[in-house]
């Protein structure tokens, strides 16, 4: 598994100039600038500062790092909204709120709730601005107005549920290349249903169904009636045993029309235990349990976690824990000549992100053993250098395990303009920040 320049294209395609107005000025963000990198980020409504008058919850979180929030408007009618999420510990819900940064005006909907921390993450439409989210009355969205109300999209009907308890609708909702339909990974009862939730409220599709945990489903972002799910880590609700993944990547599809065609298959069909050598570290920190958590293993697909699709659809990156972030074609995928490429490596590296060109990573590291070492960090993919957004991420209180409180940076606006993320505070808050990634290609060219 060598690494490889092949990840990074070709260096003129780098993100496009900034054609609407730089919100970070705004009213509601502060800068804060990280004393070792010197990287400059700008945090929403943070404790301290007279930014801070307009905040609204403890904790204010980004959206899942696969999810869109930022908002930039259309060429004719630019805006700078950002959807979040916000909660008030000890309380096990949170709501969804809107900031807009051109008029310095932020707003909790009080009535888009029960998005619990463990699934129904939101997500942006990236044409409209509007926000998707689920509960258990179904799935529901708001105008980026605030004035607006929620308005139902679709739910399953009894027939489906057939008087069982319906967990969630989505592990976290993302939408489908034909913009007309929301990708879904329901748990209902024991078993979870793979597939689309239409937007005009038609029946949903169920694709395939399984008894064994997937979750994280994401739709290709260019290819219709294609989603990437992922093989998880059981818990038995009554003795806390763990059964581990096997085999963490799968493809779920849309059935076609030849009936040869499987709609649900692994990435990795073949064992890459043969690309195992002296220097592979097989031991597995998960850091999503409460208690220490470590299983040696020395078969790679059982190491593989957080994956995320390429702006094109044509890869799929993920995580190889203790190893870095490796991605692998769509083409190859169930077939025997899928291979894992090592794009970046870092040994400690929790969750990351690509922009929409390619060239350039976002990640964090989250040790749950080495808290000293927990950071953000911009890769530059054609110069191969690397610099911290955040060099050292304060370690979140132990009460806020519940809430998901990592840093999940992402790529966002149309083009990558700006990273996002969830930035741990000493003062016990969780907050939103910003960076330019234009300061971070200057930073690392």
């Amino acid at each position: 598994m060598n690494s490889s320049d092949s990840a990074a294209v070709s260096a003129s395609d780098t993100i496009p100039k900034r054609a609407h107005a730089d919100f970070l000025q705004s009213e509601l963000l502060a800068p804060c600038r990280d004393p070792e990198s010197g990287i400059v980020s700008y945090v929403l409504t943070p404790v301290g500062t007279s930014a801070g008058e307009a905040r609204l919850a403890t904790l204010q979180q980004s959206f899942y790092y696969v999810n869109p929030s930022l908002w930039l408007g259309t060429e004719s009618k630019p805006a700078a909204k950002y959807w979040f999420m916000c909660a008030w510990p000890p309380s096990d819900m949170r709501l969804i709120a809107l900031a807009d940064f051109t008029t310095g005006r932020v707003k909790v909907f009080s009535d888009a709730s029960n998005c619990s921390p463990a699934s129904n993450v939101p997500m942006l439409h990236p044409e409209t601005g509007e926000v998707y989210w689920a509960n258990t009355n179904g799935i529901w969205k708001l105008a980026a107005d605030f004035s607006s109300s929620p308005e139902y999209v679709n739910a399953f009907t009894q027939d489906v549920l057939n008087n069982r308890r319906l967990q969630y609708y989505a592990s976290h909702l993302t939408l489908d290349a034909d913009g007309a339909s929301l990708g879904i990974d329901a748990r209902i009862g024991s078993q979870i249903y793979m597939g689309h939730a239409p937007l005009d409220g038609s029946p949903v599709e169920i694709w395939n169904t399984s008894r064994r945990l997937y979750n994280h489903g994401q739709c290709n972002p260019r290819r219709p009636g294609i989603m990437l799910q992922a093989q998880e880590n059981q818990i038995d609700q009554d003795t806390g045993q763990v059964t581990y993944k096997d085999n963490r990547m799968w493809i779920s599809r849309r059935s076609s029309s030849d009936a040869r065609e499987a709609t649900f298959f692994p990435v990795y069909p073949r064992s890459l235990r043969f690309l195992v050598d002296d220097s592979y570290r097989p031991v597995a920190t998960n850091p999503h349990l409460a208690t220490a958590h470590r299983v040696v293993r020395d078969e790679p697909r059982q190491m593989h976690g957080h994956e995320w699709w390429s702006g094109d659809g044509e890869y799929i990156y993920y995580i190889h824990y203790q190893t870095g972030i490796e991605r692998t074609p769509l083409a190859t995928a169930g077939t025997e000549d899928a291979l894992p490429e090592l794009v970046w490596p870092h040994k400690t590296v929790s969750h990351a992100h690509t922009s929409p060109c390619g060239n350039y990573l976002v990640l964090d590291s989250l040790p749950p053993d080495d808290p000293d070492a927990q950071h953000v960090r911009f890769v530059n993919l054609v110069t191969r250098r690397e610099v911290d957004i955040v060099s050292h991420m304060a370690m979140p209180a132990a009460r806020f395990r519940a809430y998901h409180p990592h840093s999940h940076p992402q790529f966002c606006g149309p083009h990558g303009e700006y990273i996002c993320y969830s930035r741990i505070q000493p003062n016990e808050t969780i907050d939103v920040a910003f960076v330019r990634v234009d300061d971070l290609i200057e930073a690392t060219s």
